[in-house]
């Protein structure tokens, strides 16, 4: 059985969540059944819904780490193979290794994520996910300075004490083109 990995990823603010929900409608309306997951940690708008900045939502399961995929899909109970939808996937240890064990054995995976910190490194599991889509879509936003697109995510704040990964929506961070984002200066 022929199935897709597809990962929507680029900056913060570029509609990858967008992108997904819209394609995981697509589905609905072809009568499929799917699974979403979401990183516990993101909080930003709802607790157990997968939603865009401009209120899309859909009910999505909560997940610390990839295995809890896994065990949701081996407990589901549906009648066909569900299609699997991860939000933010960036912010979930582990879940390179589920979603490509998932696809190995024939599910349609979808996913939307930020590719590239604000610092512009890599995010270990989106650089392993990347190798095994099917379809990339590299989304960009608009960059808050000049209106161009805005490939990268801008942090609002210098606090390196918070890592690489700090869950916040505009009043952290914003999209940033080339010209525009410190890495580049």
């Amino acid at each position: 059985m022929y199935s897709k990995f597809v990962v929507y990823c680029g900056p913060m603010f570029s509609s990858k969540t967008t992108r997904l929900l819209s394609e995981l409608d697509r589905f609905r309306i072809r009568k499929k059944d799917f699974l979403c997951f979401k990183p516990r940690i993101d909080d930003r708008y709802s607790g157990g819904e997968i939603v865009t900045h401009s209120g899309m939502k859909i009910p999505a399961q909560l997940v610390e780490e990839g295995s809890e995929i896994l065990y949701h899909i081996v407990n589901y109970k549906g009648e066909e193979r569900p299609i699997i939808a991860v939000d933010e996937a960036f912010m979930i240890p582990g879940v390179a290794d589920a979603l490509i064990t998932l696809h190995q054995q024939g599910f349609t995976i979808l996913v939307s994520t930020i590719d590239l910190s604000a610092s512009c490194l890599p995010f270990d599991e989106v650089t392993k996910i990347l190798p095994y889509a099917t379809v990339i879509h590299k989304c960009t936003a608009v960059c808050t300075e000049c209106g161009e697109d805005a490939s990268y995510t801008y942090r609002k704040f210098d606090n390196t004490d918070v890592g690489e990964i700090s869950v916040g929506g505009f009043d952290k961070y914003e999209p940033r083109c080339q010209m525009h984002h410190p890495y580049f200066d």
